[in-house]
């Protein structure tokens, strides 16, 4: 089920699909395949948001999706992609023939990812299965009501949900997969990833996709 996903470290995830290579957050890469049909953004900080990752992923046919509320900031970007729109939490798009929905990625007990910043999370939805990457955010109530195959969520603590929480939100959720992100770079340990894995329980599957 998840053998099109890959993990190139952090919260940086592609996805190969049918409507073509999908890019969340290209951070880091130390490729340059240039062969992105789509680039989805969940946030404007640095180690989501990269123009110079960007430039390294991007064809000529690029789309590039951003939150409503970093429109300008994606200006920087522009030259490097065919088309640039936006998303607010809550909708369901269909672009170009990449079908997926949004859903509010923020913190309740802490103060970098605020809810009124309209920052998002991506619900994919690829060869029938519903691929969810959580962005940077807590275990929220909507975090809590998604349905999806596969969740992509982060586990680092300090800016998102901690090890634990991640565990309980997946253990409460039940995707047939998840997959632990946004630890072992700038947060958490390189150990993270197999202690989130010890607290999931079955019928989910813990996969580690992140390789050090």
């Amino acid at each position: 089920m998840t053998e099109n996903i890959v993990i190139f470290g952090h919260n940086s995830v592609g996805i190969r699909s049918d409507s073509g290579m999908i890019y969340v957050d290209p951070f880091k890469m130390k490729v340059s395949p240039n062969d992105a049909s789509f680039i989805l953004v969940t946030h404007e900080h640095y180690d989501h948001f990269s123009p110079e990752d960007i430039a390294k992923v991007t064809s000529k046919d690029t789309v590039l999706a951003v939150p409503e509320s970093m429109k300008e900031k994606a200006q920087e970007a522009a030259g490097l992609v065919k088309k640039i729109i936006t998303v607010k939490p809550g909708e369901s798009c269909a672009l170009d023939g990449l079908s997926f929905e949004t859903v509010p990625a923020y913190n309740m007990d802490k103060k970098f990812h605020p809810k009124s910043n309209e920052w998002v999370g991506y619900i994919l939805n690829i060869n029938k299965k519903r691929i969810y990457i959580a962005g940077d955010t807590d275990a929220t109530p909507e975090a809590r009501n998604v349905k999806c195959d596969v969740a992509i969520v982060p586990v680092g603590g300090t800016y998102t949900m901690d090890i634990r929480q991640a565990a309980e939100l997946v253990n409460e959720i039940k995707p047939t997969v998840a997959i632990p992100v946004h630890y072992g770079c700038i947060v958490g340990e390189a150990s993270d990833g197999e202690a989130f894995a010890k607290l999931v329980k079955e019928p989910v599957k813990a996969e580690l996709k992140i390789r050090f």
